[in-house]
């Protein structure tokens, strides 16, 4: 069987995680470990006025408690946001500091200003709880709607009005004509809901201060270490970055909010050396709740118009998005280039304007999450078009392709050029799948059981992979956004791939496998991935944004040309053949229409034994490479969703989800199935079960599972999944990402598909049996009274 490019490989990994021998944050236990509790803001908005230790320090086995007074004394530098942003009159983003522990202000439930450090957890947790904090408390804006009104309290005192930044992508004029020649217009006003990301693995750190050496190790939840180590060292202080080791083991799950460095992180390592203990937290959910950054929270009115023949002449939008208290380290980035420059969908529009304004609110900030930023476009996009399809009085689907784009490459009036795709070859994938033509019939059969049956479409494109660096740092990127590979062959001819990716559930170690025993025809058993760690693998950015397969898989493509490479000369010299004439396969070297060869193991220890090498060429088998896209890549899909509602109780049940997608080449399609079906549930999730609910005075309303409703294995069904592959142009694989696809395609889909069967489009996210009751009463009132 093969185990290359295509083959449904079972993951490596997945050994040690079902037998119980992963290893992660929480399980480091250093010799002198000792453990941190945070003492956190009950208030949303208040001055701390005074902080009274005496009580928990004199508790027995309490080590020190920290306040962020000394943090700061000490040269920790505030939290960065890693994007810079002009507004369009050209001034740039109102940027308020973030101590690590706040120092005369609080700004949201669960904003920390000590840092107890004991010798269990504990008593940890029990001495925060005798910290007793002097509070003033403040008036709140909870919500972006209360924050942006004239005399709304202020947050930060660099940004007036609260607002960070008012910016701005496409042509407004030429948007504005295009619907002025508009033969009908569709609006639509839209929230995105405010999302807790809930990986299964809380966030953890461990730090170890060595003094002897003056070093610091952190183990962390990091889906990139590497740019944790750079802005531990170059932007907080906290130790030079030759003095700094940063560790990510297993990760169980990261949908973004393992991206960022937190206060947590920067307080352990401070308060190692301080105090000259390993210093341990680790998360629990309800304390997860209030610290790990939010998901989307956008408010958005927008136009689409069409003309007679219902193509798109027209789109104009406007967004208002939550911050939360502090910009966090993507945060910015989030509701303008990750999501402004996707409002193009997969159709071909002219005339495009996206207005975007954002502001800070009393409530935990906000920065990507699974998707991040595409997912609201995706959810405008498909949600006027379905909207206009019904005013218009025409199939959703016939609409879509009026306006797909058939040419490639596309570029769109808001920054991006497609690569490749086949959005109409999609599309029919998915409705022969999903059997489209049976719906009238299935829908008479559930009106006769009395249920309420509706089917909705969702077609999208996401950007993956980034950008090229140059183009990102014109945007106002901090970093670049390439990444490495180092491919070192053994003696023996096993093989290591050192990689700046991270894996925390995508199947790196299998999949990188894979690409390495396509090349090369050994067994993937022989091939080892090495990440998440800085003192082992070179400087690397990580994984977020699909970028694993298009970026950090291209990287290693490049380091194995340059093995192959090497490997042809070793073997044609030790073979005397001509380098032209030798074929690498099925774990040998071979010299073309001959019977020479050699064992692949035999071509390693020749290149270290190194007594009969090419004249000139260096011993040894390493070869490293760095990959910096020339372009994003652009998976795409059509989703189909087909629902049941329960008109006298507002359940809905997802009875049918079809997904076909273009994820360009595929390395490993059962890992890729398996992404599919994660993110479609999350998507699911948001568009029926999950919101983070805040009260007018920033409290938390829904902070634990008992509230906060996350999807189970009822909510969905068993998915349709198909494939249509358009290799990528702009990497040498030809891949295009998979990883956010179903979390960005779904939620309108199903909102489509409810909307459809109750017969109104008066429905936001989540539809909740109660939220889909009230809306089929609203809707039968309204055609009671016309």
């Amino acid at each position: 069987m093969s185990s290359g490019i295509g083959a449904s490989v079972k993951r490596k990994e997945d050994k040690r995680f079902t037998t119980g021998k992963g290893k992660y944050t929480d399980d480091v236990r250093n010799d002198n470990q000792a453990y941190a509790a945070f003492v956190r803001s009950p208030h949303a908005h208040a001055r701390v006025k005074g902080i009274d230790t005496s009580a928990a320090m004199a508790m027995d086995g309490v080590i020190d408690v920290l306040n962020g007074q000394q943090l700061t004394g000490d040269g920790i530098g505030n939290i960065i946001c890693g994007w810079a942003i002009t507004s369009k009159d050209g001034s740039p983003m109102n940027m308020g500091a973030w101590s690590a522990l706040a120092t005369e202000k609080v700004r949201y439930v669960g904003d920390a200003v000590a840092v107890v450090i004991a010798e269990t957890q504990a008593l940890a947790r029990i001495a925060a709880e005798a910290v007793d904090v002097d509070y003033e408390e403040l008036p709140v804006a909870a919500s972006v709607l209360t924050s942006m009104k004239d005399g709304a309290p202020q947050i930060h005192e660099n940004a007036p009005g609260n607002q960070i930044y008012d910016w701005e992508l496409g042509d407004e004029a030429a948007a504005d004509a295009g619907l002025a020649s508009a033969t009908h217009i569709t609006s639509l006003d839209l929230t995105n809901n405010r999302l807790s990301p809930n990986p299964m693995e809380p966030r953890s750190a461990v730090a170890k201060y060595d003094d002897a050496e003056d070093h610091y190790t952190l183990y962390t939840t990091s889906q990139n270490p590497h740019v944790a180590r750079l802005v531990l060292s170059a932007f907080y202080n906290v130790a030079p970055e030759h003095k700094l080791r940063v560790i990510a083991p297993d990760v169980g799950g990261g949908f973004g909010a393992k991206i960022y460095i937190y206060p947590e992180e920067i307080t352990c390592l401070w308060a190692s050396m301080k105090t000259n203990r390993s210093v341990k937290w680790t998360s629990d959910r309800s304390e997860a709740f209030i610290t790990d950054a939010h998901g989307r929270d956008h408010v958005t009115s927008a136009k689409m118009g069409f003309d007679d023949a219902g193509k798109i002449v027209g789109f104009k939008v406007d967004t208002i998005a939550n911050i939360g208290a502090y910009m966090s380290l993507f945060s910015s980035s989030v509701p303008t280039y990750l999501y402004a420059p996707l409002l193009s969908g997969q159709y071909n529009i002219q005339n495009i304007h996206c207005n975007v304004r954002t502001y800070y609110t009393n409530t935990v900030p906000v920065d990507a999450y699974r998707g991040a930023g595409r997912p609201e476009a995706t959810y405008l996009v498909e949600r006027m078009m379905e909207t206009a399809a019904r005013e218009m009085g025409m199939d959703p689907a016939e609409l879509r392709r009026r306006n797909f784009i058939q040419e490639f490459p596309h570029q769109t009036p808001v920054l991006m050029q497609y690569d490749a795709g086949d959005f109409p070859k999609i599309l029919e994938m998915a409705q022969e799948t999903a059997d489209v033509a049976g719906f009238p019939a299935r829908r008479a059969e559930a009106e006769a059981r009395g249920k309420l049956r509706g089917i909705g479409y969702s077609t999208f494109i996401e950007a993956c992979g980034l950008a090229p660096s140059k183009a990102a740092g014109s945007l106002g990127a901090g970093v670049g956004l390439w990444e490495s590979a180092e491919v070192r062959v053994n003696p023996v001819g096993s093989i290591e791939i050192l990689t700046g990716s991270h894996s925390h559930g995508q199947g790196h170690e299998t999949t990188f496998a894979q690409v390495v025993a396509d090349r090369f025809g050994v067994p993937i058993e022989n091939v080892q991935i090495v990440h998440g760690d800085t003192d082992k693998v070179q400087f690397g950015m990580g994984t977020y944004g699909s970028r694993s397969g298009p970026v950090g898989m291209s990287a290693v493509a490049k380091a194995l040309d340059k093995v192959e490479a090497k490997v042809r000369k070793i073997a044609a010299h030790a073979l005397e053949a001509s380098e032209d004439d030798i074929v690498i396969e099925g774990g040998e070297v071979k010299v073309a229409g001959t019977d020479k060869s050699m064992a692949w193991h035999e071509v390693g220890l020749a290149a270290y034994i190194a007594h009969n090498l090419p004249e000139g060429m260096e011993p040894g088998l390493k070869e490293s490479a760095f990959f910096d896209p020339v372009n994003f890549s652009f998976p795409s899909g059509a989703f189909i969703c087909e629902v049941e509602v329960d008109p006298d109780t507002g359940t809905t049940e997802i009875v049918q989800f079809t997904s076909a997608d273009d994820f360009g080449t595929i390395i490993n399609p059962m890992i890729v199935e398996g992404q599919v079906h994660g993110g479609v549930t999350q998507g699911i999730g948001q568009a029926l079960l999950e919101q983070v609910v805040y009260d007018e005075d920033g409290q938390l309303l829904n902070g634990s599972y008992m509230d906060y409703t996350m999807p189970r294995a009822a909510d969905v069904p068993s998915f349709h999944v198909q494939h249509h592959e358009t290799p990528s142009p702009n990497n040498p694989l030809g891949v295009k990402g998979c990883g956010e696809a179903g979390a960005i395609g779904s939620p309108p889909a199903v909102i489509n598909a409810i909307t459809d069967a109750i017969g109104t489009n008066d429905l936001a996210m989540p539809a909740t049996p109660q939220a889909v009751w009230r809306a089929i009463q609203a809707g039968a009132k309204s055609v009671a009274a016309e």
